[in-house]
């Protein structure tokens, strides 16, 4: 049979690391044991493997993903060359209890990092909200697509603004983050957990589940669903997800080849203030049992800016906080860091969930 050899090998032979590469075909060959598609020569197809949860949100990704290889790299422009397969994470199996009951981060990515490590995919496509601030061992992170629109939408066939809604009213809402922000301006709303893809959350509200619902503009963006929006809420009235509408590609630590083509799809601008929030997150050991917000963005000024927020899910106390720093992944991470510890120490005691 033919070893399914990666797109650079040849070149790797010129410079005289035939061996590395040899050995690296034939590790993936036995990870896989799959055989690989031939077109009318000897010569084998370069695949890459992307893995994916199932739902359309995460497809919508994951096509995105795969057109940007197609375009990039001429040799993956071959029929079958990218290739998606989809994993069903605990998060997906489980919908009828809150996120913070089945312990928090990493429900939707533990079955796509098991499969990248054992060699069934190459890349794993995720929405960074989702990503826990700690990657498995054997994993990197190296690339953050161009972000899509931070802000949430009110959705709601009954009113067309939160403040419009009559005590009482249900919103529906799986995030404590929505939830806290929600409650401190109008305590006189409940919120109810509502989980779902995209599409179930908006049959839900159809059918008069709730009055109005939350979501992620980026989501609604991807799915080309945006005529469901009732009104963008702007980032001063509620701060987003940290890494909300972003998009991160993980691969495994020694995949060079993988590297290379992650590379070319990476957006700085994007990693950077990704990078400056997840350090916040990190920073408060954040969970999902805590309410947490946190947005970067780089300013007019060329500097980073950032706000961030940490919340009872009650809504009742509120500590908020902005920093300032140049605009290099290091000072990303340092005021990330700084701006989680110092709400941190401010936090009374008990009021963080874990």
């Amino acid at each position: 049979g033919i070893l399914p050899l990666r797109s650079g090998v040849q070149s790797a032979m010129i410079l005289g690391k035939s061996t590395q590469w040899t050995t690296h075909c034939r590790s993936r060959v036995r990870s896989r044991k799959r055989a690989i598609a031939v077109h009318g020569s000897s010569t084998a197809v370069c695949t890459v493997k992307i893995g994916t949860r199932g739902s359309p949100l995460a497809l919508a990704q994951a096509y995105l993903t795969r057109d940007l290889l197609k375009t990039r790299f001429t040799e993956l422009q071959e029929e079958g060359a990218v290739e998606i397969t989809i994993i069903k994470t605990t998060g997906d199996k489980v919908l009828n209890q809150p996120l913070a009951d089945l312990g928090g981060k990493g429900l939707f990515t533990k079955e796509i990092d098991d499969a990248l490590l054992d060699g069934r995919i190459d890349i794993a496509v995720h929405s960074m909200k989702d990503v826990p601030t700690y990657l498995p061992e054997g994993t990197i992170l190296p690339c953050n697509l161009p972000r899509e629109d931070v802000r949430d939408v009110f959705i709601s066939p009954v009113a067309t603004d939160l403040s419009e809604l009559p005590a009482g009213a249900i919103v529906g809402s799986a995030s404590l983050r929505r939830q806290s922000q929600i409650l401190a301006k109008f305590p006189h709303l409940r919120v109810e957990n509502f989980r779902g893809n995209v599409q179930t959350r908006l049959r839900k509200l159809d059918e008069g589940a709730c009055s109005a619902t939350l979501l992620a503009l980026a989501g609604l963006k991807r799915l080309n669903m945006e005529q469901h929006i009732t009104k963008i809420i702007e980032i001063e009235d509620m701060i987003p997800a940290v890494a909300q509408g972003a998009i991160g590609i993980a691969c495994r630590a020694g995949d060079s080849a993988m590297q290379n083509y992650l590379a070319g799809l990476n957006h700085e601008e994007t990693r950077i203030a990704v990078v400056c929030e997840r350090a916040f997150l990190a920073a408060l050991d954040g969970s999902c049992r805590t309410p947490i917000a946190g947005y970067a963005c780089k300013g007019n000024d060329g500097m980073l800016h950032f706000r961030g927020l940490v919340a009872t899910t009650d809504g009742k106390e509120t500590l908020a906080i902005t920093g300032k720093a140049p605009w290099t992944t290091e000072d990303a991470l340092k005021v990330g860091t700084s701006c989680g510890a110092e709400l941190k120490a401010k936090a009374r005691p008990g009021f963080f969930m874990w």
